[in-house]
């Protein structure tokens, strides 16, 4: 029969346990942080997803093999990676040292900070050009080999078209979210190489492996290489598509879910009920769903209205569908429909049809980790 002091030397017995985890991690850390230096040395890009997959894939058979759930073990593992990744960051490989000297417009910006800041670490010249260097335009941008614009989309034309004469071996590159009418207006007024880059992503990222950069081509597309490789050796993940499909992807992936949760935060904002109210109550699921909605009301109001606006032309279409799906739904729920309501699911269910296992087990992990979040609180 168990007793309190059972209890006691058992707890001991997990601290101890505890207390070595937290050794090898300290270990596992200093490795990694090894295999990083020597990436470094060689130009080999930080993220392997061959050697990702199979560790994982081999510490899930060790875990079976001795009665652990292999879904905690993968778990452990990949935050144990993204911190690896994250420690792998001080100092990184140069893939295009030709690129050298660097200008960011608008560089004193969240997300110029972030490219300057990587460039940097991976040994380039980096200069910026903001409002407050503008006087000192010419000089700055004398020499440069790369001129990265990354200011607000309604203000990229006026600050694109104020810069001086680049050099026609300079290698112009925007980073806004709309790719199309900002590729006219460098090559307007660039004569040398342009591309355009979208990064799926926001100036809060911890590191850069697997973030998702699409790649718009412009003019001479080769001299963009280095650049591309740039990005690759610093672990993204890079999709090529042409502008126009970029922006009518845009359209749906960002524009429309932006103002989805713009309008579904507004009315939030209306109830009478507390957002604390709502959270002491929400399901695991629910309380992703307000992180989200949450994680957008955090951000730069200025971003998020730029991005509506500057496509909203484009997606009138797309809003007047979504209104009229959202009020034939609603006919079917005022008239009890069931049916129809079923039918209308079974629809939709077959665009996802191929890929819903993956977003159950996707979820699944995410609803975890939001109850684990909700539980600290």
């Amino acid at each position: 029969m168990a007793d309190i002091n059972d209890l006691d030397q058992l707890r001991a017995g997990i601290d101890e346990c505890d207390a070595q985890l937290v050794a090898l991690l300290a270990k596992r850390n200093s490795i990694t942080g090894q295999i990083g230096a020597i990436k470094q040395q060689t130009g080999a890009p930080l993220h392997a997803p061959d050697r990702e997959a199979a560790l994982l894939a081999a510490r899930r058979e060790e875990a079976i093999s001795q009665g652990v759930n292999p879904e905690l073990v993968e778990d452990i593992l990949r935050r144990m990676m993204r911190e690896a990744y994250q420690n792998q960051q001080a100092k990184l490989a140069c893939a295009a040292a030709n690129l050298s000297p660097i200008v960011i417009v608008g560089g004193e910006g969240a997300m110029g900070q972030l490219f300057a800041k990587q460039f940097q670490r991976s040994g380039y010249e980096v200069k910026i050009l903001d409002k407050s260097q503008q006087h000192n335009a010419t000089e700055i941008l004398r020499g440069a080999k790369l001129v990265m614009v990354s200011v607000p989309i309604n203000a990229l034309e006026s600050v694109v078209k104020s810069l001086p004469k680049l050099d026609d071996d300079c290698l112009l590159v925007d980073i806004t979210s709309v790719k199309q009418a900002p590729l006219a207006v460098l090559k307007a007024v660039h004569n040398g190489p342009v591309v355009g880059l979208h990064p799926m992503f926001g100036p809060d990222i911890s590191h850069w492996v697997k973030q998702t950069v699409v790649v718009c081509e412009g003019r001479d597309h080769h001299v963009a290489q280095g650049l591309l490789q740039q990005l690759q050796v610093w672990g993204c993940q890079l999709v090529e598509l042409d502008a126009k499909k970029h922006d009518e992807a845009m359209q749906i992936i960002q524009v429309m879910r932006h103002l989805t949760t713009f309008v579904y935060g507004q009315f939030l904002a209306k109830q009478s009920h507390t957002l604390a109210e709502l959270r002491s109550c929400s399901s695991p699921i629910y309380q992703l769903e307000l992180m989200m909605v949450g994680r957008l009301f955090a951000q730069s109001p200025e971003l998020y209205s730029d991005i509506m606006l500057a496509q909203f032309d484009n997606v009138e279409e797309l809003l007047a569908q979504y209104q009229d799906t959202f009020a034939q739904t609603l006919e079917k729920l005022k008239a009890g429909d069931k049916d129809a309501l079923m039918s209308a699911f079974a629809q939709a269910k077959a665009y996802f049809s191929d890929s819903t296992a993956h977003f159950l087990t996707q979820s699944r992990s995410l609803l975890n980790k939001a109850n684990d979040a909700k539980v600290l609180d």
